[in-house]
C-alpha cells in the first residue's frame, strides 16, 4: 500500500484529504507544519506528500527545499495543495522541485488525477 504525508495546518484539510487518500487505498500520515513533516520524513520517507504553501514554523517551500536535500527526499512525489494559484508560485513551485499542483478546494477525482499524472495512484 502507497504512503501519503498530508502536510497542512489545516485540520480540517488534512482530515477531507485523509478521508479521500484512504478512499485511493493509500496508508495516510498528517503533519501540522513543514517543520513536523521534515522530521516524519527522517522517521518514514512516505510516496507522496501532499503539501501546502502557506503554514506557520515551516512553510510548504521552505519544507520542499529542505526534503530534496536529505537522503532520500528526492523520492517522494510532492503535490502542492493549495489556494496559491498564481503563475509565479506554481512556476516557484516546480523549480524547487514540485511534482504537481492542485488548487483547494478539491475533491476525489481531482487528486485522484493529481496522483496519476505523478504517478501514484
Amino acid at each position: 500500500m502507497k504512503t501519503c504525508l498530508v502536510v497542512d495546518d489545516s485540520k480540517v484539510i488534512r482530515k477531507v484529504a485523509r478521508h479521500i487518500l484512504e478512499t485511493l487505498d493509500f496508508t495516510v500520515s498528517e503533519a501540522a507544519d513543514g517543520s513536523e513533516a521534515l522530521e516524519h520524513c527522517g522517521r518514514a520517507m512516505p510516496d507522496v506528500v501532499l503539501l501546502d504553501w502557506n503554514m506557520p514554523v515551516m512553510g510548504g517551500m521552505e519544507f520542499l527545499c529542505a526534503l530534496r536535500q536529505v537522503e532520500g527526499g528526492a523520492t517522494p512525489k510532492v503535490v502542492f495543495c493549495t489556494t496559491e494559484n498564481g503563475r509565479g508560485h506554481i512556476q516557484a513551485a516546480i523549480e524547487a522541485g514540485a511534482d504537481e499542483y492542485v488548487m483547494k478546494p478539491f475533491d476525489r477525482e481531482t487528486l485522484h488525477s493529481k496522483l496519476q499524472i505523478v504517478g501514484c495512484a
